[in-house]
């Protein structure tokens, strides 16, 4: 029950009911984390299926899950002013632990992404998710908005340098991402669109000239997105059996755990970034329309929460985090249907993963702490 009406003599008022009160208290948002945990309960189904019915799987991701839960709940805690006087320093510890990945880090799958802490494995480039846009709403939290010429370019500058770090290593999908979220923060601070067109067109020739310097592998990406059939047993293979598997779906779908592509092991990476043709496959045009509602409420709560914070340090975080969600969402959906290049970006809260999964759920923890003591920030 949320209200509870006492009544005291002629005149009845509403009070908090017992749960609303503990999420009052604890300054979590109701709403939010019903649509987070309906969308992970989702997940978990179909990771079920998708691993081959794999319940240590299963199990591993409920572990992250609650990690990941307990993060949100103590980032949900901290005062503002707190987070905003420690970015500087998260910032510059995250570049540090990047530098350190790139001569120390643990190899795997090619790739140098890790820290090997014995105990764990620990991906410096996830927390850069979270610091590269807590230190441009930093930046920008005392100056005039929308920034100026020399604004953008010390922020081009904090974006640039985590970038480059993380495509040394390589990991393109999660450089993206992190540059993304420090765009959007420029975007929400009232970007001109003609400075947006200048700047679109200057990435166009940064493209152009990044072109040479990507690995093999990435340039098949771009190219196979462009027409999967040049090589459809090797780099267009992904999109090709996500593209059957979606197809073959329908409008309901196959029903759980009978899809083809992902049971005969047709479908590569199934359980992780082409999950979404797995949901395509076994419940359909249905299913996916369930899971992208649920997404589209969580984003619009969360930019609601955004819009309702009173600082421009908490307004241009909070925006930015609401929106970096429905990024994810938006690049992993386009590559599993061929619209965009595959790039590695897990599928939110469904994928099998840890550290995006901890991230993600810490982005809201810090979401939520910005509107809960919106009165408190900046006193």
């Amino acid at each position: 029950m949320i209200y509870e009406e006492i009544t005291s003599g002629s005149r009845t008022r509403r009070t908090l009911g017992g749960a609303a009160r503990v999420l009052f208290a604890l300054r979590i948002d109701g709403p939010l984390v019903v649509g987070l945990a309906l969308i992970a309960a989702y997940g978990l189904v179909v990771l079920y299926s998708a691993s081959g019915q794999s319940m240590p799987t299963v199990l591993r991701t409920v572990g992250r899950l609650a990690l990941g839960t307990v993060a949100m709940l103590l980032l949900a805690q901290v005062n503002p002013n707190f987070l905003r006087r420690s970015t500087p320093w998260l910032y510059l510890g995250g570049c540090f632990l990047l530098v350190v990945v790139a001569v120390f880090g643990h190899i795997g799958m090619g790739a140098q992404r890790w820290l090997d802490l014995k105990v764990f494995r620990f991906q410096p480039s996830e927390l850069m998710k979270l610091a590269v846009p807590m230190m441009c709403a930093w930046y920008l939290h005392e100056r005039p908005l929308p920034p100026g010429l020399g604004s953008l370019l010390v922020l081009s500058g904090l974006i640039l340098l985590p970038v480059a770090l993380v495509v040394v290593q390589p990991d393109l999908g999660t450089a993206a991402l992190i540059a993304v979220a420090g765009a959007l923060v420029i975007v929400l601070a009232g970007l001109r669109l003609r400075v947006m067109a200048a700047l679109f067109a200057l990435a166009a020739v940064g493209a152009v000239f990044g072109w040479s310097f990507m690995h093999d592998y990435q340039r098949k990406r771009v190219l196979t997105f462009l027409n999967p059939q040049t090589d459809p047993l090797g780099a267009g293979y992904h999109i090709i059996q996500s593209q059957i598997a979606i197809g073959s779906g329908g409008v309901f779908g196959k029903g759980w755990m009978n899809g083809s592509q992902a049971q005969l092991e047709f479908l590569p990476e199934r359980s992780t970034d082409f999950i979404f043709a797995v949901i395509g496959e076994e419940f359909g045009l249905l299913g996916l329309l369930v899971l992208l509602a649920l997404y589209v409420f969580v984003v619009s709560r969360a930019v609601y929460l955004a819009t309702q914070t009173q600082d421009t340090f908490a307004r241009l975080l909070a925006g930015s985090l609401a929106l970096t969600f429905f990024v994810y969402v938006f690049i992993n959906a386009g590559m599993v249907t061929g619209l965009l290049p595959v790039v590695g970006v897990p599928l939110p809260l469904v994928s099998y993963g840890g550290s995006s999964v901890v991230t993600l759920l810490a982005g809201f923890g810090i979401l939520m702490a910005l509107y809960s003591r919106r009165k408190l920030i900046g006193s």
